[in-house]
This record gives C-alpha cells, structure tokens and sequence, in this order.
C-alpha cells in the first residue's frame, strides 16, 4: 500500500513467471489505465504550453523572448516523441481538446501578463505544431 515502485515490480515478476493467481488485478487494471491518462496528460500539457507561449509572443511582441521561442520548440518536440511513442494519442489533436486546454493557457497567459485574451482559441491544431515563431 506504500510503496508503489515494489509493488510494480512484484507484479512484474508475478507476470514474468505467469503467477497469475497472485496478481493484484484490481489495482493492475486501474495503474494500466492510469498510463493512458498520464500519456494524455503530457500530450495536452505541451499543447497548453504552446498556447500559453504563443498568447504571449502573439499579444506581447515587445516582449518575446528566445526563452519562450526555446519553450515553443521544446514543447512542438516532445509532442512529437510522444506521438512517435503513442500513435494513438492523435485521437486528442482535434478542436474539442484544444478548447479545453486552451481555457488553462489562457488563464495562465492572463495571471502572468495581465492582458485580456479572446474566450475563443484563436490556434488550430495545426497552429500550436507548426506556427513560425522567429525573430
């Protein structure tokens, strides 16, 4: 009950061994959906920090900075590992999502700068991967 990393093991070794009537298969069941969601979860925590950093390089030219450029391509990498890693996670690069996630970027945009950004996402999916962010 306390410590996580032994318990995946043993249930590891259980599996490797095929000891099949020693499985937690309840708590099993829920870590494995578990890992679906915290795949999802970076996937949308990326495309939150996009957004985040393209509100801000979009509404603040004054203030652009290599730091968020250098955050924008990190983030526009890692979706692409993730993708790369889990195909299935296109599933979540449509309009819904980047509604969803775009309420949490744009608050935070706001609580950092201070401005007022649309209630409407103004990005597509294909904005928050590939927009020009240059100098």
């Amino acid at each position: 009950d306390q410590d996580y990393a032994l318990w995946a093991e043993e249930m590891a070794q259980k599996l490797t061994q095929k000891s099949f009537d020693d499985l937690d298969l309840e708590n099993l069941v829920e870590e494995i959906r578990d890992l679906s969601k915290r795949e999802r979860d970076k996937l949308l925590s990326s495309i939150r920090l996009i957004i985040h950093h393209l509100l801000k390089w979009d509404y603040q030219p004054e203030k652009r900075s290599r730091s968020w450029q250098i955050t924008i391509e990190r983030e526009r990498n890692n979706i692409e590992f993730y993708l790369d890693d889990s195909p299935s996670l296109k599933k979540y690069l449509n309009q819904e999502w980047l509604n969803k996630v775009y309420r949490n970027a744009r608050l935070n945009a706001a609580q950092e700068t201070g401005l007022a950004f649309p209630e409407e996402c103004p990005y597509s999916i294909q904005d928050v991967i590939e927009k020009k962010v240059d100098f």
